[in-house]
C-alpha cells in the first residue's frame, strides 16, 4: 500500500484516487470464469500512435474470439508510467490488459527515476509485434552508404550531428554504438517524439537520426529521408533493399522492439494463460500479419512469457550499460 501512495505522489494523482481499485484485488474471488464483463486494454500511448493502433487491432479479434466487449483506451504520459500505473491499479482479474513497448522496462528505467521498479509491475505475456531502427538521413546528406556515412563523419569531425526520440532510449544508444564500433563522433541531439526529431531531418537541422521503422518508412518510401542500414536480425520485409547492421559489419548494433500485451505479474497463473490463448488466437486470424506490415511491424516471435521476461532484462543491461558508459543520469 505504501508503494502505491509513493507512485501517486509521483504521478500527481489525489490520494484518494483509486482507493477502491487497491482494495478490489482483495475482494474478488479469483476462480471466476473470464472474461464476465467488458475487457479494457491501455495503449501506452497517445490515441493514433503504434501502441493505440496495435491495441485496436488486437481488440477487435479478441472481441470475436471470447465473446465479451475489449475497448481500448490511450493514454500517454510520464514515459508510459501513466498506463502502467491504471494496470497496476486496476482489480486482479484480467478485465484490464495494457499494450506497450518493450521500452517500457527496457528503456524508461533509465531515463526516469521512478518509485518503483517497472519489471515487477507489469508482465509480458504475448508478442504483438515486432520491430527496429532504421537509420536515416536527410536526402542532401552526400553519403548514400553506411561505408560512405563512415568515411564522411571521419573526414569532417565534429560536423556531424545524429537525433533521437529522446535521450537515453534506444535511438540514443544506437547512435553511441555507431561512434565507438566506427571510431567516429557524431554529436546527440535528443528530441521529446519521433515526429519532431524527423521534421528538423527534413528540414536539415539534424543530419541523421536512428527511429522506429513505423515512423520512418512512409518518409523513406516518399522519397523525403533515406536510409542507411537497420538493427533488426534479418533484412526487414517492409525496407528489403537497406541491409542491416550486421550485414555492414556493426553487429553491436543489432536490436529489436517488440509490442507486448501485459498483465499485472501476481494475476493467477491460469488467467494468465487464458488470457494468452486468447490473444495467440486472435493474432493468428487472417489479415492481422498485413495489418501489422502496414502500420510499421513486423509478425510477432512465437516466444513465451519467460523468453519474453529475458530478452527484457538482457535488453535492459544493455541500454544501462551503454548509457553508464558516458555518465548518462535519469531526469
Amino acid at each position: 500500500m505504501q508503494r502505491r501512495r509513493v507512485l501517486r505522489h509521483f504521478l500527481g494523482l489525489p490520494a484518494a484516487a483509486g482507493a477502491l481499485s487497491l482494495a478490489a484485488p482483495l475482494l474478488r474471488a479469483q476462480t471466476s470464469k473470464w472474461p464476465e464483463k467488458t475487457v479494457r486494454i491501455v495503449a501506452a500511448g497517445p490515441a493514433g500512435a503504434s501502441a493505440d493502433i496495435a491495441a485496436r487491432l488486437l481488440a477487435d479479434q479478441l472481441t470475436r474470439q471470447i465473446g465479451q466487449p475489449v475497448i481500448v483506451e490511450p493514454k500517454a504520459g510520464a514515459g508510459g508510467v501513466l498506463a502502467v500505473n491504471d494496470l497496476s491499479l486496476a482489480p486482479r482479474d484480467g478485465h484490464t490488459l495494457l499494450v506497450g513497448v518493450s521500452s517500457l522496462v527496457s528503456e524508461i528505467p533509465h531515463i526516469l527515476k521512478l518509485p518503483i521498479v517497472m519489471a515487477n509491475e507489469i508482465k509480458p505475456i504475448v508478442e504483438v509485434a515486432r520491430g527496429g531502427l532504421v537509420l536515416v538521413g536527410n536526402p542532401s546528406f552526400p553519403a548514400k552508404t553506411l561505408p560512405e556515412l563512415v568515411a564522411y563523419v571521419k573526414a569532417n569531425p565534429g560536423k556531424v550531428n545524429f537525433a533521437s526520440y529522446q535521450a537515453g532510449t534506444l535511438s540514443h544508444v544506437e547512435g553511441l554504438l555507431l561512434n565507438k564500433a566506427a571510431g567516429i563522433d557524431m554529436t546527440h541531439v535528443g528530441y521529446k517524439g519521433s515526429t519532431p526529431a524527423l521534421q528538423d531531418l527534413m528540414g536539415g537541422h539534424v543530419q541523421l537520426m536512428f527511429d522506429g521503422m513505423a515512423t520512418s518508412i512512409p518518409l523513406i518510401k516518399g522519397g523525403k529521408i533515406k536510409a542507411f542500414g537497420v538493427s533488426t536480425p534479418k533484412r526487414s520485409q517492409l525496407l528489403p533493399d537497406v541491409p542491416t547492421f550486421t550485414e555492414l559489419g556493426y553487429p553491436q548494433l543489432e536490436a529489436s522492439l517488440w509490442m507486448g500485451l501485459w498483465v499485472k505479474p501476481d494475476l493467477p497463473a491460469a488467467l494468465q494463460a487464458q488470457i494468452r490463448d486468447a490473444a495467440l488466437k486472435a493474432l493468428a486470424q487472417p489479415g492481422v500479419r498485413e495489418r501489422l506490415q502496414d502500420i510499421g511491424f513486423e509478425p510477432p516471435l512465437a516466444r513465451t512469457p519467460d523468453e519474453l521476461s529475458a530478452s527484457l532484462k538482457a535488453d535492459y543491461e544493455r541500454v544501462g550499460a551503454v548509457l553508464k558508459s558516458i555518465g548518462f543520469k535519469p531526469e
